[in-house]
């Protein structure tokens, strides 16, 4: 029965500490590396927004600053990950002893479990946890990688493996932390700092309807002063706009209207006589000078 549940879980019959003993000891030599280098990418980051301030480009160090952090974060998780190698190089008895996953290696064994699913660049990492996924299942892996409830993972480890981008606070911390330590003023304003500026509000004194215009707003025109071309109450009941395209209607509008308009009054002046000016017989008689 035990034997049965153990290919339907995809767990293997016993541990073997020779197997994984070295890919731990590969694991610790290959964190080695990758932790230097990331090393190096952030000394040269943290020189790129260090001459950034001192050239007076604070937005473009603010932006240079997320690199810096991300690396950082890189270089902490690579620290979580030797530190559990390590630890289970030296508890790798406690796993031959046990059957199910100890609670004091929990953490450990889900954490680089985690971390294998993130870490592309890393062999060893992904051949360690198919080994944990022989001997534990491939549930107990899956719960690791998908951080479902009491999975283990290190919060910490989540944390800085996240590929979401650093927020403005972070950012502001350590750039503020790089200008303090080598006496730099930083000049950055609301705008600089990438936030959504509050709307503006009626100035003290100002009546509300005098406001400055926001994006999102309806195109409102006013059509008050063109009642000397004979617009009509409907025409010129329309103030607002919903988009460009519907002020524009309503400008063609305006246009056919006037033409309508002119052409009435030529028909008109022509069957008046001249072009709207009295006819003689209504003319008052000019008054002429001796």
């Amino acid at each position: 029965m035990r034997r049965k549940l153990d290919r339907i879980l995809g767990r293997g019959r016993g541990f073997r500490a020779s197997k994984l003993k070295p890919l731990l000891s590969l694991a610790l030599t290959r964190l080695s590396v990758l932790k230097n280098q990331r090393q190096v990418r952030s000394s040269n980051s943290l020189s790129d927004v260090l001459q950034l301030l001192q050239l007076g480009h604070h937005e473009r160090a603010l932006y240079r600053v997320e690199q810096v952090i991300k690396d950082q974060n890189m270089v902490d998780a690579y620290l979580l990950m030797e530190s559990y190698c390590n630890l289970l190089i030296e508890r790798i008895d406690l796993l031959e002893q046990e059957r199910e996953c100890p609670d004091e290696l929990k953490e450990a064994i889900s954490s680089l479990i985690y971390a294998s699913s993130r870490c592309g660049e890393f062999p060893e990492l992904i051949q360690i946890r198919s080994v944990f996924q022989s001997y534990f299942g491939k549930e107990f892996v899956a719960c690791s990688i998908e951080l479902r409830n009491y999975c283990g993972v290190n919060t910490k480890m989540i944390q800085k493996m996240s590929t979401t981008h650093p927020n403005m606070e972070s950012r502001m911390k350590l750039l503020k932390e790089i200008a303090a330590e080598n006496g730099i003023v930083l000049h950055l304003n609301e705008t600089d700092m990438g936030e959504n500026l509050k709307p503006e509000g009626p100035n003290p004194g100002e009546p509300s309807s005098s406001r400055s215009p926001r994006a999102g707003d309806d195109i409102e025109t006013s059509l008050d002063g063109m009642e000397s071309v004979g617009l009509s109450d409907s025409l010129k009941a329309k103030q607002k706009y919903k988009d460009v395209v519907d002020a524009a209607q309503a400008a063609f509008e305006s246009a056919a209207y006037a033409a309508a308009a002119a052409r009435a009054a030529v028909e008109l002046s022509r069957s008046n006589g001249s072009f709207g000016l009295d006819s003689p017989s209504s003319r008052s008689p000019r008054k002429i000078e001796t």
